[in-house]
């Protein structure tokens, strides 16, 4: 079975950064090289020459990153300072999908490739517990799986977080001791332009204190390409479909939500290019999963992200499906008992871990989740 490397940092942003890039150093050479090796491949097959417009976007997309969340580029700065890579090249490797999008996306319809995620957020009426859970695949590049890691942050000023992340990037799915839980699957919509990536929007809505906040945060964020980006607590859970021209949400106040990688309001369909082969039917298999329990556990989850029941097209995928992604990394969140689920890989093929928090509980032992 697949294991997840772990690895705590604390201090000021600029020294977790440091203690992060040198204790994955190699890790983080390497994932670069096979980001920078994959990106030149797709660019040229769109007919892009040379990386030079890539990393002036990277630069442009960093410099906005500092004005949105200064603390998360100093860290940045300090995982390149770490790592001994320039950090506008780390930068670019980590935020590939949306910096590529803008040298892609503003121009001709894509060759599809089929890359993605399915999240399922569910409202404590169809679980067990009678509390919130959330979940979800991270799904893309097969080989990036070997740099797979969950990063603990103990900050000197701010929230205890864990991450499961690439080596070398800031927050992809997490959740904080308050028990804020937050991830991301990916959209592709023409229009990208220069501005936040969603690495550095989904680590500064994980340093917030209330869904409500981080919440805020994504709402609000200049983002550079389109994702979906959910955040939950024990409560519940909102999801914001963002692109730069538009910010549309959903709550599980209405029922439990299901998303894989393509665009659900009319405004950003319009916009939209470039679909996953596989999208419709993993959504479509994970809402009826949901509808299929009022009883659901971490278990139920775990098996609703190992589904193969569509083959290729399923939630879990993997590698002998060729299909150009593969199941990555999956996390599931129950907030209110503050357990953060993860593995490396499929849900079926890695080991799963229960990350831990140092930060006592709230008296009534569930986590500190303040009013929203």
């Amino acid at each position: 079975m697949l294991d997840l490397p772990q690895f705590t940092v604390r201090g000021t942003p600029e020294a977790m950064g440091r203690q992060y890039g040198r204790r994955f150093r190699d890790l983080i050479g390497a994932f670069v090289a096979d980001r920078m090796a994959a990106v030149e491949t797709y660019l040229g097959e769109r007919g892009h020459k040379g990386t030079e417009p890539l990393f002036a976007a990277g630069k442009a997309c960093l410099e906005a990153a500092l004005g949105f969340d200064p603390a998360g580029h100093a860290e940045h700065l300090g995982i390149a300072e770490g790592s001994g890579i320039d950090p506008v090249v780390l930068f670019t490797a980590a935020n590939m999908t949306d910096v590529r999008d803008l040298i892609t996306l503003p121009g001709e319809p894509l060759v599809v490739e089929d890359e993605g995620c399915t999240a399922a957020l569910l409202p404590p009426a169809i679980t067990a517990s009678g509390t919130a859970l959330q979940g979800q695949t991270w799904d893309l590049n097969g080989p990036d799986v070997d740099y797979v890691i969950a990063l603990h942050r103990l900050p000197d000023d701010g929230l205890e977080t864990w991450t499961v992340t690439c080596a070398g990037c800031q927050t992809l799915m997490g959740m904080n001791a308050h028990g804020i839980a937050v991830g991301t699957t990916n959209l592709k919509t023409r229009g990208a332009q220069v501005g936040v990536p969603y690495l550095s929007v989904l680590h500064h809505a994980l340093a917030q204190p209330t869904l409500a906040a981080a919440s805020a945060v994504v709402e609000h964020a200049p983002v550079a390409g389109a994702h979906s980006y959910w955040i939950g607590d024990y409560h519940g859970a909102v999801e914001w479909e963002r692109a730069p021209q538009s910010a549309f949400l959903r709550s599980t106040a209405t029922g439990p939500l299901a998303r894989a990688n393509h665009c659900l309001f009319a405004a950003n369909i319009a916009r939209e290019t470039d679909l996953s082969p596989s999208t419709h039917a993993r959504m479509a298999r994970a809402e009826a999963l949901l509808a299929a329990s009022s009883q659901h556990t971490a278990a139920s989850l775990k098996a609703l992200f190992a589904d193969r029941e569509d083959g290729p097209l399923s939630i879990s995928r993997f590698a002998e499906d060729q299909s150009g992604a593969t199941t990555n990394a999956v996390v599931i969140c129950n907030p209110a008992d503050r357990e953060f689920w993860a593995c490396r890989g499929p849900a079926d093929r890695g080991k799963w871990h229960l990350l831990p928090f140092t930060t006592p509980l709230a008296p009534d032992g569930r986590a500190a989740c303040p009013a929203r």
